[in-house]
């Protein structure tokens, strides 16, 4: 049976799905920078920011798998350690944002710059957001058995979360090109995003803390 088979036939692969789509359609710094991205310079940079993104998730999915691997080979006690210090980081990310969404004032401005520097700005900003790197060591390590090798497991699962989220990218990119005009003159929406990723990050923190991840 394939990697890819037995991830799918586990029992928490449905938690798995709806926490990774939950996740993906949740408002937060990434859907920001785009959308932010698309304001300032139109549908083709919000798209290719979108693309940047992407990249730069998948620097940290293969950075991650061989990471997490090299963790579980020399300790379960470091695992775990790894595990609490995440589910604490998820729980603080979280409220500080429900408690500064009052204090939001809309989507930042960008500047303009072109298609091919907002793809290379995509990429450096994601490939060098340490919140991306602690956020899918304590997400993902959840879902993977560790009883088969984990780094395929983390791989195909990471790659999963990243082209979710680029799809959720794209389509911001048409929503926010449509009401450009709106999101630029009220706070409403940023603060909503505040809300509403904060809370999603508090439940995510609280699933890990106490979910089992031994198996």
């Amino acid at each position: 049976m394939s990697m890819l088979t037995h991830l799918l036939s586990t029992t928490r692969i449905e938690i798995f799905l709806a926490a990774a789509l939950i996740l993906a359609i949740t408002p937060g710094p990434g859907i920001m920078y785009v959308m932010a991205r698309t304001l300032s310079g139109g549908v083709s940079d919000g798209m290719a920011s979108s693309v940047g993104t992407a990249v730069g998730g998948m620097i940290h999915v293969a950075v991650a798998a061989v990471g997490l691997s090299a963790l579980l080979a020399a300790s379960a006690k470091a695992f775990l350690f790894v595990k609490y210090v995440g589910a604490i980081y998820l729980l603080f990310l979280g409220a500080r944002a429900i408690l500064g969404a009052r204090g939001v004032s809309g989507i930042p401005p960008i500047r303009p710059h072109g298609s091919r520097q907002a793809l290379l700005e995509g990429i450096l900003t994601e490939a060098l957001n340490v919140k991306t790197a602690l956020f899918f060591l304590a997400f993902i390590p959840q879902f993977v058995d560790h009883a088969l090798p984990v780094a395929p497991q983390f791989a195909i699962l990471g790659v999963f979360c990243v082209c979710l989220n680029t799809a959720v990218d794209f389509l911001v990119v048409l929503l926010a090109s449509r009401l450009s005009g709106y999101f630029r003159n009220s706070p409403k929406p940023a603060r909503y995003m505040a809300y509403g990723s904060g809370s999603v990050l508090i439940g995510l923190g609280a699933y890990v803390a106490l979910s089992d991840s031994r198996r």
